[in-house]
């Protein structure tokens, strides 16, 4: 095994264990639950259509997809999201098949999938070219894509831009996850290998955190990203309590009044050449 592969492999290792951390369920189930449909509807998912989920977490978009009558295929790094998703479309009545797998290296046939789609899942994965490679390979031609992801001026995007300060240097060649979020990036990723093309910015009514307070607490103790960050600064009392501040006065900053807030992502389709 080469130094890279044990990075690499060390690396995904960590992606695993932050996303096992706190409690992502909470996350898809109660502040965003509306996302996968959205993107679902987007795809326009039909009766015994093949999908693929990459990095579907706990199923907020494999979960719709299947209700719709789609073959769905949802994979995620993370086991333990997996098993959650799986009890979650057990008490939905929706049948789908739970596969844990790397987005960077997917463990099926080129062009096997009529639908392969993400919804803010494969933008976490470190190395985007990788994980848009194998978006493609797996998905047959003229077949759709589909991906949801937060922008990086939008609400999450500023989120890691808040944490950055306080977080450890990223492992060399990883990539920013909101860079997904921006339209020309995904572009040069995807290249001609995809046409017709479609992308816009939406925002995401989030209205479960009355107060900024409220936001902090919940993703300091549900979000694996922001644990992550936490858990890096040890016993550091001044960091954390600086970090305690950033987050509130982000929140603040988008509250609309009553604590509503809007979070910004990018809708994007487009057909395999």
């Amino acid at each position: 095994m080469t130094q890279q592969t044990t990075l690499d492999h060390e690396l995904k290792a960590r992606h695993r264990a932050m996303w096992a951390s706190g409690d992502y369920s909470a996350v898809a189930g109660d502040v965003i639950p509306d996302l996968g449909r959205v993107l679902v509807q987007a795809l326009e998912i039909r009766v015994g259509d093949h999908v693929l989920d990459v990095a579907a977490g706990t199923g907020n978009a494999a979960i719709p997809a299947a209700l719709e009558g789609g073959r769905v295929v949802a994979t995620d790094l993370t086991p333990e999201l997996l098993e959650i998703g799986a009890k979650e479309a057990a008490a939905q009545g929706a049948v789908l098949t739970w596969s844990e797998a790397d987005a960077e290296s997917l463990p099926f046939e080129d062009g096997e999938f009529d639908t392969v789609m993400s919804c803010v899942g494969v933008m976490f994965a470190p190395h985007h070219q990788d994980s848009a490679d194998e978006l493609v390979r797996v998905l047959r031609p003229g077949g759709s894509l589909g991906l949801v992801s937060w922008t990086p001026q939008g609400f999450i995007g500023q989120l890691f831009a808040a944490l950055k300060p306080y977080a450890p240097a990223p492992p060399p060649g990883a990539q920013p996850p909101p860079l997904w979020g921006d339209e020309a990036h995904v572009r040069g990723l995807l290249g001609d290998r995809v046409t017709d093309v479609s992308a816009r910015k939406e925002l995401l009514e989030v209205t479960c955190f009355a107060r900024p307070e409220e936001f902090r607490d919940f993703f300091k103790a549900a979000y694996g990203p922001t644990i992550a960050v936490y858990t890096s600064l040890g016993d550091d009392a001044d960091r954390i309590a600086a970090l305690d501040q950033a987050l509130v006065d982000l929140a603040a900053q988008h509250d609309l009044g009553n604590g509503r807030m809007q979070w910004e992502y990018l809708l994007l389709t487009a057909r395999r050449s």
